[in-house]
């Protein structure tokens, strides 16, 4: 597998819109021709909007859209915006003559404690839609990562910054991408390693940080301390891309696939209040294996989690790996 570009995968264009005085924005990944999807949730928490039209038994067969945002709930508002943007490019899907749907699906993350309560408006989510237009990658403090954070197993009084990231490979003709907005209860690790990249800030020995993310007991002590609620209030969230040639039931099974990306780089992760949710959009244009796709897309998922604490900048009173 070679490291290419997330936007050397034709078809898809990605933008961001934010607020950084308030924490919080939102990041738009289009396909104008239509895209074959699907999604897998794992967090028992998530803010969502249409993951159900991407069940293989439904009958959308393409979206035109997924957006990735901040706000918790309040966030789903962002989605509105991107509809309103593509239909005014008469993109969408054919209802009645001269009436066109755009397919746009989402997932939030919490970041209401993070910066000002605030969040995604319809105009920020058409901004967002609007910026897709020049492509520009951007990482950590951006977009929906603008209020991301991590490591706040002991509280977010001790958390750390994170934010947004990419990563992609191709392996002959096949190309896989993630795009992922990393806001975790757990702290982040580089793939398949002990090395920690970002997570809990406290004067306790790695030892004893590692008995919190692992013991039983102290986990159950976890839930009875008063600071437990919030401190699991997290969402880690994304989105796969390739060109590959998958049906919609495969499309489901790649984004399942994409979850081990997050399993092998967040401790813990998939928590009762998280609202994990990886989707997958393909362009279709090359044949391909679904499990090849499915390595390379668990490769690009952990190396975007990395890349979202590795380009995180100190914010919100929150340390961040790339300021210090």
């Amino acid at each position: 597998m070679k490291s290419i570009p997330i936007t050397d995968i034709s078809g898809f264009q990605i933008g961001y819109a934010d607020n950084a005085a308030l924490g919080t924005g939102c990041t738009a990944i289009l396909c104008r021709a239509g895209a074959v999807a699907g999604c897998d949730v794992r967090g028992g928490g998530p803010a969502t909007r249409d993951t159900d039209l991407l069940a293989p038994k439904n009958t959308v067969e393409a979206i035109h859209g997924v957006l990735l945002s901040g706000g918790s709930a309040f966030g789903l508002e962002a989605g509105t915006g991107v509809m309103k943007y593509l239909s005014e490019q008469g993109i969408g899907m054919p209802v009645t003559p001269g009436v066109s749907v755009p397919i746009v699906v989402q997932a939030d993350i919490f970041d209401l404690a993070v910066g000002d309560p605030a969040w995604p408006d319809v105009a920020m989510g058409y901004a967002a839609a609007k910026d897709s237009e020049h492509n520009v990658i951007r990482h950590g403090n951006a977009g929906a990562g603008m209020g991301a954070s991590v490591g706040k197993i002991l509280g977010p009084e001790k958390a750390m910054k994170s934010g947004i990231g990419t990563a992609a490979f191709e392996c002959g003709p096949l190309k896989v991408g993630a795009v992922v907005v990393v806001n975790a209860c757990g702290d982040v690790f580089a793939m398949d390693s002990d090395t920690r990249l970002a997570g809990v800030q406290s004067d306790q020995s790695m030892e004893e940080i590692m008995g919190m993310l692992y013991e039983t007991e102290a986990a159950m002590a976890m839930e009875q301390a008063q600071d437990a609620e919030a401190s699991r209030k997290n969402t880690t969230i994304g989105c796969v891309l390739t060109n590959g040639q998958f049906t919609k039931a495969q499309m489901n099974k790649l984004a399942s696939l994409a979850q081990n990306g997050l399993s092998r780089t967040i401790r813990p992760v998939n928590m009762t209040l998280d609202g994990d949710t990886l989707f997958a959009m393909t362009t279709g244009e090359v044949p391909a294996p679904l499990d090849v796709a499915g390595m390379m897309a668990v490769k690009a998922v952990a190396k975007a989690v990395e890349t979202a604490v590795n380009e995180a900048e100190t914010a919100y009173g929150l340390k961040g790996r790339k300021s210090q």
